[in-house]
């Protein structure tokens, strides 16, 4: 069984959205299946990032985010999108026979546009590229959030309308591996974490980067003495690094009273080095080896061609492009 999922890189380091809601169940998939290839999406990330310097370093940053959570170059295919430009092949043959409606339903081209905001071709055409990574190393199983379905079903519709157009079969319909616990991690100011809010808390940043972060967690002025809200977001936060025990004992002391929102961040923030600290030392050992990431790099973008090379020809071939079989 083949999966596939990836990122885009979007900063100097990845937070902890990143890991509770993707990156660590990736490494625990990584065991239990076959195969798995977790790509850099650098051509996604053209749609934001504009300065070529910035999306370079980015992607080196989040290859090292990759390895340093424990994704194995030895068990799985770790490579970076543009290394692998069959999929922009695919994106346009697959982009002939999709209907320009599907593509204005995909939710980032519609909140764009709701926001008011030009929107280019590219993020028009995102669920193409999109659906060519899937789709060309033939993956039957893609990861997802209960919130990312409709890219998957999107693919799956694109997939079956090159199939039915010319009466093949050279795509795999893949289908959603529904991350199981998936955390919705909310940023320090309560709403989702995302850098584009400003509200990430950073895993690998330096410590004192870190611990700025976490004492800006956004809290109420309810004084020590006073009960407070155990679904607060410095509490939701805290209770990612704890066991169900010790989540209910702070439940029932934050509903008792007594306990200051200074004394939870600045257990959160012990916890969360705690947790990270092989990790960091884990990235910055690949941090001082460029050369060797790159050398993984391009080992794992080798083995995805390999994988692409046979469903791309299938597709000319049925498409009637290219020199005649």
């Amino acid at each position: 069984m083949r999966l596939l999922s990836g990122m885009q890189p979007s900063g100097e380091a990845l937070h902890l959205g990143n890991y509770f809601g993707a990156l660590r169940q990736w490494v625990a998939l990584q065991e239990k299946y076959e195969e798995a290839l977790w790509f850099i999406a650098d051509y996604h990330s053209m749609t934001t990032v504009r300065d070529p310097a910035i999306r370079r370093r980015y992607t080196f940053a989040t290859a090292l985010d990759y390895l340093a959570a424990g994704i194995d170059p030895e068990r799985s295919i770790v490579y970076r999108q543009s290394d692998v430009p069959e999929v922009c092949e695919l994106a346009w043959l697959l982009g002939t026979v999709t209907p320009m409606g599907m593509l204005e339903r995909a939710h980032a081209y519609k909140d764009k546009i709701a926001q008011g905001q030009s929107a280019e071709a590219g993020l028009f055409n995102y669920p193409l590229l999109m659906a060519a990574d899937i789709l060309l190393p033939r993956s039957e199983l893609v990861p997802v959030g209960q919130d990312q379905k409709q890219h998957l079903e999107m693919t799956r519709d694109i997939a079956q309308r090159f199939n039915q157009t010319y009466g093949v079969e050279a795509l795999t319909l893949p289908e959603a591996y529904i991350l199981e616990d998936v955390a919705v991690v909310p940023g320090t100011d309560g709403r989702k974490m995302s850098k584009s809010y400003g509200n990430t808390i950073p895993m690998f940043e330096s410590e004192k980067v870190i611990k700025k972060a976490v004492m800006g967690i956004v809290t109420d002025s309810t004084p020590v003495a006073d009960p407070k809200d155990p679904q607060a977001v410095v509490f939701q936060l805290w209770s990612l690094f704890a066991s169900e025990a010790e989540r209910g004992e702070m439940a029932e002391r934050a509903v008792r009273g007594g306990l200051g929102y200074g004394e939870v961040k600045k257990d959160l923030l012990a916890r969360l080095l705690e947790t990270f600290a092989s990790m960091r030392e884990r990235r910055a050992y690949y941090a001082e080896r460029p050369d060797e990431v790159e050398e993984i790099l391009a080992r794992g973008a080798e083995r995805a061609r390999a994988l692409a090379a046979p469903v791309l020809d299938g597709c000319r071939r049925a498409a009637g492009v290219g020199p005649p079989s």
